[in-house]
């Protein structure tokens, strides 16, 4: 079963369990998808890859909202944001802790032999295709930075 499938399966339990977090979720990643696939110049499908980008890409928009409602204090909004994010989550690949993803930075900056901060981008680019999806950009990058340095 596609992401896509399990998307639209998900939005009808949403329904008829009248959860309208799971179901405003849902709705937008079937958008983001629907919208990706039909984009001029677009081959109609999306691989897994691209999947997980348009799901890293809402997760990343509703977490600055989340972020930006708990420091104005609208804590019920911030609320709303959390149960989204917490749904949305469920769709993305097994995430790699902090030890397996530390291992594998480690065996990238060998096989580049890579050894100062000079070669950051060289690593950051092999890691990202290696791991996407499996660990946020913003957590490789430190564990790349803390590894060269």
């Amino acid at each position: 079963m596609t992401l896509k499938e399990r998307i639209n399966e998900d939005i009808k339990e949403a329904m008829k369990a009248k959860n309208q977090a799971a179901l405003t979720a849902l709705r937008e990643l079937k958008s983001m998808i629907l919208l990706e696939e039909t984009k001029e110049g677009g081959t109609g499908t999306l691989t897994e890859a691209d999947e997980v980008a348009i799901i890293n890409k809402a997760l990343k928009q509703r977490k600055e909202s989340y972020e930006m409602f708990a420091s104005q204090g609208r804590t019920e909004q911030a609320a709303e944001q959390q149960a989204v994010i917490a749904i949305m989550e469920k769709y993305l690949p097994q995430q790699l802790s902090a030890e397996e993803a530390e291992a594998e930075i480690k065996k990238i900056i060998a096989e580049l032999g890579a050894g100062s901060l000079k070669d950051m981008g060289k690593v950051m680019g092999q890691a990202t295709k290696t791991l996407a999806g499996k660990v946020d950009n913003k957590t490789l990058a430190e564990l790349v930075k803390k590894l060269l340095s």
